[in-house]
């Protein structure tokens, strides 16, 4: 597929300013250690940022903050947690950048939407504030979670996510299939939600993210993406694309 999309996408979306991580760690590397530098870049003169750690299951908010401290450790960007304040929406309608973290994509959806801070993301993302997300934290910027890899531990009231992006987001994607697997592969279950539907995927490989700069789109890393879209696919190379 080539040219645009834009025809099935929705135009009446507000400007943002987004980076969209695949991930947060590669294979024998620290925590962010890849991400630090775009993340870094990304912010600019920035040097205050609200981390939402919902996502994690199985370790505390404490423990993910830190960690979120330490990978970015020597970049002078100042982190703060979501759970540190009472009034949540305050401190995203304060937060100078907001990044959201990866771990469980229902899990955190279900608790952005209970405390109604899906809304206050999205109107604070449209009047200027940079949004970084890795994993569950890109895949709840796009219009729903359809195109999640994580298991529904949990029931969120509406797969309805941000919808800060116009595609739907795959992060960790990868076309490797286990030899004597008989399950579906990656894309084969990217299709099963295009058969039905006609938003747009951007699947990201480890190690790359897409940036939006106010409409203007790039794909950040060493790796080709792919959009599969109802008419058919397309490769991103790393730069800026159209959609």
């Amino acid at each position: 597929m080539r040219g645009r999309i834009r025809s099935t996408l929705n135009n009446s979306k507000a400007l943002a300013r987004l980076l969209l991580l695949s991930n947060s760690t590669l294979p024998g590397t620290p925590y962010l250690q890849w991400a630090r530098p775009e993340i870094d870049r990304f912010l600019n003169q920035t040097r205050s940022m609200l981390f939402i750690p919902y996502a994690a299951v199985g370790f505390s908010y404490d423990h993910y903050t830190d960690m979120v401290k330490k990978g970015l450790d020597g970049t002078g960007i100042q982190v703060s947690s979501i759970h540190e304040h009472d009034n949540k929406i305050e401190a995203v309608n304060q937060a100078e950048a907001i990044a959201v973290g990866g771990g469980n994509t229902f899990q955190l959806l279900k608790l952005l939407q209970e405390q109604g801070l899906v809304t206050a993301i999205r109107e604070r993302a449209e009047a200027g504030t940079p949004y970084i997300g890795w994993s569950a934290g890109s895949n709840v910027c796009g219009p729903s979670i359809k195109t999640t890899n994580d298991m529904p531990i949990t029931q969120p009231p509406s797969f309805d996510a941000i919808g800060l992006f116009p595609l739907q987001l795959n992060p960790h994607y990868t076309e490797k299939t286990i030899e004597g697997h008989g399950g579906e592969s990656r894309k084969q279950r990217l299709k099963e939600y295009i058969a039905i539907n006609t938003t747009p995927v951007i699947c990201l490989p480890e190690g790359t993210a897409v940036e939006e700069d106010n409409g203007s789109y790039s794909l950040v890393g060493n790796e080709n993406a792919l959009i599969l879209s109802p008419s058919g696919e397309r490769t991103i190379e790393p730069g800026h694309f159209e959609l």
